[in-house]
């Protein structure tokens, strides 16, 4: 039960629509009785995946505007149709990014993302009993990508090394070597 005292959106306005996401500013009462302006953008949700074959984690590296350059982390993408399960999305996301298939998904979390000023979360599962097959990527990002395939263990190391840092990577690296008992 939360003891922080209670925060009211008051109002919302969409500022504006860009593709999938919603540029918002709510308006917030807060336990004060004030009212102040925080600005959070929607987004639909995401899928990742923390693909194991055998010993090895699939990985891709893939540019990323943000960041200014190629990152390295685990397939994820969002939830184009919300008809769709994340399991669903999660399998297709593997497949379009990496071409493997999976024979099962575990869930691990659902995270928030950045809450700070983004409603994204995103649900982690790992992929196991992978069977390899052809990529389907989707955008000048993904057609570019690199396949990364290393030891599992390796990647736990670079994690703790801060060599992998992307969030959701790191998250699903660590949960997955807890589940398989590893490092």
């Amino acid at each position: 039960m939360s003891t922080t005292p209670r925060f009211r959106r008051i109002a919302t306005r969409t500022v504006a629509d860009v593709q999938f996401l919603s540029f918002q500013v709510h308006d917030i009462e807060t336990p004060a009785g004030d009212t102040v302006e925080r600005i959070v953008i929607t987004h639909p949700g995401a899928v990742a995946v923390v693909a194991v074959d055998d010993d090895d984690i699939i990985l891709i590296e893939q540019y990323r505007a943000a960041a200014g350059g190629p990152v390295l982390e685990i397939p994820a993408g969002k939830i184009d149709d919300p008809t769709h399960s994340k399991q669903e999305t999660a399998h297709r996301e593997l497949t379009e990014e990496t071409g493997f298939a999976a024979r099962s998904l575990t869930w691990l979390t659902e995270i928030w993302t950045t809450v700070g000023f983004t409603d994204e979360r995103i649900a982690i599962y790992l992929a196991e009993g992978l069977t390899p097959g052809d990529r389907e990527p989707v955008g000048a990002e993904e057609s570019a990508a690199t396949i990364v395939r290393m030891p599992f263990d390796e990647a736990v190391v670079h994690v703790r090394e801060g060599t992998i840092s992307d969030a959701k990577t790191v998250i699903g690296i660590l949960l997955a070597a807890d589940q398989r008992g590893s490092s």
